[in-house]
């Protein structure tokens, strides 16, 4: 499963998503190497029913994702002697699809549910940036607890999401998705008519995965519609369930 996706990643190639700016103050975690804002993941505990009935601990998923992700969601799912934790994603920032994507198998061949919230830990409250990294980075367990309301859920977002077993969107979240652009992080000088092959060949890439995961691939024919020119469309509530992006 690792080779099947790593072969685009080495080449530097990718489909990114558009999200908006993020204000970046913690190190890169993983390294000079990776992105500032790079996804991190750790144990949360929260409250009895904290992350729904019966479950109070769950992964937390916050950042952007980048090239090297996959390496760090392996290394934390590994960690948990055979419990599946829910994974609970917030995303920031412009984000890898092609991983983000790799993510997703991952989490429906490890058996995963996951959920878009936000994840507030007790011990953050009144430090920095940086510092809350700091007692994030180790991966917990810290003590927590879930924000749904007001969390943007990108195309980077609804790739990872699809990969859950069960899926959850709390009230208060919203789908957006906008445009997508090729990126080759090793050599940033992509032609035009290379540009329009790799999306063409991405994107059927990606409509093929969702239809895998369960998900309706008009999701996917939405953002296409949408790249370039900063365009977004917002998939309501109303619509999450026909889409198959949430399960009952």
């Amino acid at each position: 499963m690792i080779k099947r996706f790593r072969q685009g990643i080495l080449l530097g190639i990718a489909l990114l998503a558009t999200g908006a700016a993020q204000a970046q103050t913690r190190p890169p975690v993983g390294g000079v190497i990776s992105a500032p804002g790079a996804m991190i993941f750790y144990v949360a505990h929260g409250a009895p029913d904290a992350c729904g009935p019966g479950c109070s601990d769950w992964i937390a998923a916050e950042g952007s994702v980048q090239w090297d992700t996959y390496k760090r969601l392996l290394a934390i799912l590994d960690r948990q002697a055979g419990r599946k934790l829910p994974v609970v994603i917030n995303i920031k920032g412009d984000s890898n699809l092609n991983v983000a994507s790799s993510l997703g198998r991952i989490l429906r061949d490890r058996g995963v549910d996951t959920a878009v919230a936000a994840t507030e830990v007790e011990a953050c409250n009144g430090k920095s940036d940086e510092e809350c990294f700091a007692l994030k980075r180790p991966g917990g367990p810290l003590d927590a607890k879930e924000k749904p309301s007001s969390i943007a859920c990108d195309l980077a977002c609804v790739l990872v999401l699809s990969g859950g077993v069960h899926r959850s969107l709390p009230a208060g979240s919203r789908v957006v998705l906008s445009g997508m652009a090729i990126h080759n992080r090793l050599a940033p000088n992509v032609s035009a008519e290379h540009r329009e092959s790799l999306t063409s060949i991405f994107t059927d890439q990606f409509r093929r995965y969702l239809g895998e995961m369960g998900i309706d691939h008009e999701l996917l024919d939405v953002a296409v519609s949408n790249a370039g020119g900063g365009r977004y469309v917002e998939i309501p509530a109303s619509e999450w369930g026909r889409l198959h992006l949430v399960t009952q």
